[in-house]
């Protein structure tokens, strides 16, 4: 990916994020400190309310990001070729955003918390 697809895709994904932060929610650095510690949590079994699949999404988006390859190349389709990584861009700040809320409200209440609701 060229370096201006990449910042194009990150200010994308920034703006989500930043949206994203309201007042009594977690802070951008609260949800980024979560990110391995939700990752170490699902691996171990613990947290279940990240699918697998879900997870195996989230480190594809990272590597298509982070990849010098592109499916649509900005050589022949200059729009699409820019679109395309700030759609997947958006998609992981955005999926990291819900879930690491989630997780984070996850251990405040510990395994009883589920979809949004202390259960029991």
């Amino acid at each position: 990916m060229r370096k201006s697809n990449r910042v194009a895709a990150g200010a994308a994904a920034w703006r989500v994020v930043y949206e994203g932060i309201r007042p009594g929610k977690p802070s951008l650095w609260a949800r980024a400190g979560a990110i391995p510690r939700m990752l170490g949590s699902r691996i171990r079994g613990h947290y279940t309310q990240l699918p697998a699949s879900r997870l195996v999404l989230f480190v594809l988006a990272v590597l298509y990001i982070a990849s010098p390859v592109d499916l649509v190349p900005e050589l022949f389709i200059p729009l699409f070729g820019l679109a395309d990584d700030a759609v997947i861009a958006i998609w992981l700040a955005s999926g990291l955003m819900s879930e690491t809320e989630r997780f984070l409200e996850w251990e405040r209440y510990g395994p009883q918390y589920v979809q949004g609701h202390v259960v029991g």
